[in-house]
C-alpha cells in the first residue's frame, strides 16, 4: 500500500479497528480516516455515498459491526442482522461506485454451520445453518461474502473477505451485558476477588470449545491481506487451537489469582458445540500466522483491564 494513500477504517475507533489504526500509524501511513457514527451513519446508504464522494479512499478496511455475546444476540437478533447487513451493503456499494482500489472485509466465525467439521475450512461455510443464538449476525456477515464475490465478477471490484475467530486483548469490551466470553470472565473473576466472593456462576455446562486470536495478531492479518491478497476466496484468521469453556475459566481464574468455586448454570445456552478454524489458507495466501501465545495474550489483557477498570 502507498503510504500517501487515503485509508478508511470503518469501526476504526473500536476494538480491532483501534489496533489496526495503531499498526498503520507505526508503519507510516499518514492519511487514515476513522469516522464515528456521528460523522457518518454507515447504515444510511445516502450518507455513506456522500462520505465516500468526499474522501475518496484508496483502501477500505470494513470492520464496523454490531457485535456482542450470546445474551446480546438473543435479545436483539433483528438489530444484529439489520445493522450488519445495512452497513455492509452501503460500504461495498459506495466503494464500488467511487472506485476504491481495495476493500478488506471482516466476517465472523459465527457464519459457519453449527455442526461444521473441526477444524472449520472455508469450503464448509455453506454446508449448514449457523448456531441459532447468533445466526442472524453470522448470516448477515456471510451475505457480504456473496456480495463481494458478485461485485468482483460483475464490476471487477477487488473486495477480499477474512473470517476471524473470536478476538481478545487490550481495549476489549468488558460490559457484562454485551461482552464476549474472555472479557466477561476476566471481569467476573476480578470482581469476585476484589469483593472476597467465593463463587462465580457462568453460562452453560462448560463443554463447548472455542478458539481465540489475540487482537494485534488479527490486525497484522488484515494488513497482510491488504498487501498480499487479491483473491475471491474467503480466508480464515485464527490461532489454530481450541479450548473448552471449563478449561478457559480455570485458566483465567488462575491468572487473575482467584481460587473460588465456578458454578455452571445449564439453564443458559452453550452456543455452538465446537469452534476451531483451519488456518492453512492464511499461511499459504497471506504469509501470515498468529504469533502471540494464548497465556501471554491473556496476561496482557488482564493487566490492561486492571489498569483501566473503574
Amino acid at each position: 500500500m502507498d503510504h500517501e494513500a487515503t485509508i478508511l477504517v470503518t469501526g476504526g475507533t473500536g476494538f480491532l479497528g483501534s489496533h489496526l489504526v495503531d499498526r498503520l500509524g507505526k508503519l507510516g501511513f499518514k492519511n487514515v480516516l476513522t469516522p464515528r457514527s456521528r460523522d457518518v451513519d454507515l447504515r444510511d446508504s445516502s450518507a455513506t455515498l456522500r462520505y465516500f464522494e468526499e474522501c475518496r479512499p484508496h483502501v477500505v478496511f470494513h470492520l464496523a459491526a454490531r457485535v456482542g455475546g450470546i445474551g446480546a444476540n438473543l435479545r436483539q437478533p433483528g438489530t444484529f442482522f439489520y445493522d450488519n447487513m445495512a452497513m455492509g451493503l452501503a460500504v461495498l456499494e459506495a466503494a464500488r461506485r467511487f472506485g476504491t482500489a481495495k476493500v478488506v472485509i471482516t466476517g465472523t466465525i459465527c457464519a459457519y454451520p453449527k455442526f461444521a467439521p473441526i477444524p472449520f475450512r472455508e469450503a464448509d461455510l455453506w454446508n449448514g445453518y449457523p448456531e441459532e443464538t447468533n445466526a442472524p449476525y453470522g448470516i448477515a456477515k456471510k451475505a457480504l461474502l456473496v456480495m463481494a464475490q458478485a461485485y468482483r465478477q460483475e464490476y471487477g471490484a477487488n473486495f477480499v473477505m477474512l473470517f476471524p475467530v473470536n478476538l481478545y486483548g487490550p481495549r476489549d469490551n468488558f460490559d457484562l451485558e454485551t461482552s464476549h466470553v474472555i472479557p466477561a470472565m476476566i471481569r467476573k473473576f476480578s470482581e469476585a476477588k476484589s469483593r472476597g466472593e467465593r463463587q462465580v456462576t457462568l453460562w452453560g455446562d462448560g463443554s463447548p470449545t472455542r478458539e481465540f486470536l489475540y487482537v494485534e495478531d488479527a490486525a497484522d492479518g488484515l494488513l497482510a491481506a491488504a498487501e498480499r491478497y487479491d483473491g475471491a476466496d474467503p480466508v480464515n484468521l485464527g490461532a489454530g487451537f481450541e479450548i473448552s469453556m471449563r478449561d478457559l475459566a480455570a485458566l483465567i481464574a488462575k491468572l487473575v489469582a482467584w481460587d473460588g468455586r465456578i458454578v455452571w448454570d445449564t439453564a443458559y445456552p452453550n452456543g455452538q458445540p465446537r469452534r476451531m478454524l483451519d488456518v492453512s489458507r492464511a499461511k499459504e495466501r497471506l504469509g501470515w500466522t498468529a504469533r502471540t501465545s494464548f497465556e501471554d495474550g491473556l496476561a496482557t489483557t488482564i493487566r490492561w483491564y486492571r489498569e483501566h477498570a473503574r
